[in-house]
């Protein structure tokens, strides 16, 4: 779990990781919609699972900034940043409508991000366990699909004051509108690390992968 220690002091937001951790704590959520027509057309044409896709993206675009990879260690006050994080997803179980975290380690080789997750998920959906994110090393972020409905607003909600960095991300379900394929997402960080520009550029961002990567015409293997 590499990191760089970061000095308050000479953090390029000082002034707001000062306010936001002493006199205002509290986070900032932003739903958007992104259009993943050509994700959905891209995953039909080459057998692959748009869910797994998504992730992939999201957590490229999620490692591209520092701003994405802050941690606070409240037992040192210390601000970190680490070198990556990985996603936290989940597997829904139909028979007890339960979900069962997912611990999947981010690899910038889409082949090989997308053959280890998919091993991860089908073992998740074995199982019932609720494993607990305590056994899992510190950097990671919370990606949580919502399937069931096509939203139009989320809000997660912490304890008040309590300074978790690490992004949360939700999506739910694509619908159609004027002819394109729009998926709700929502982004929830702590106001100390992000503001509505460092959020909003999550959609801008991911946006682009999404675009980029659909114009692909075969999967990237990791002998290419």
């Amino acid at each position: 779990m590499p990191y760089r220690i970061i000095d308050p002091k000479e953090y390029y937001r000082k002034d707001a990781y000062r306010r936001f951790t002493e006199d205002c704590k509290c986070s900032v959520s932003m739903t958007a919609r992104l259009d993943v027509t050509e994700l959905r057309a891209f995953s039909d044409r080459t057998g692959t699972k748009f869910y797994l896709n998504f992730l992939y993206l999201l957590s490229k675009v999620l490692n591209s900034r520092d701003d994405y990879k802050m941690d606070y260690y409240y037992k040192t006050n210390t601000l970190v940043c680490y070198d990556v994080i990985h996603p936290t997803h989940y597997a829904f179980h139909p028979d007890t409508e339960t979900c069962t975290p997912v611990y999947s380690d981010y690899c910038e080789d889409y082949a090989v991000f997308y053959r280890n997750a998919e091993a991860d998920l089908a073992r998740a959906k074995q199982s019932h366990e609720y494993v607990r994110e305590s056994t899992q090393a510190q950097n990671r972020f919370d990606a949580s699909y919502i399937p069931w409905y096509s939203y139009d607003a989320l809000h997660v909600e912490l304890p008040d004051g309590y300074l978790y960095f690490a992004p949360i991300v939700n999506w739910g379900r694509y619908r159609e509108e004027n002819g394109r394929l729009m998926l709700p997402m929502s982004v929830r960080m702590n106001h100390a690390v992000a503001d509505g520009y460092v959020i909003a550029r999550v959609f801008g961002l991911l946006q682009t992968e999404i675009n980029e990567f659909s114009r692909g015409e075969s999967i990237p293997h990791e002998d290419q």
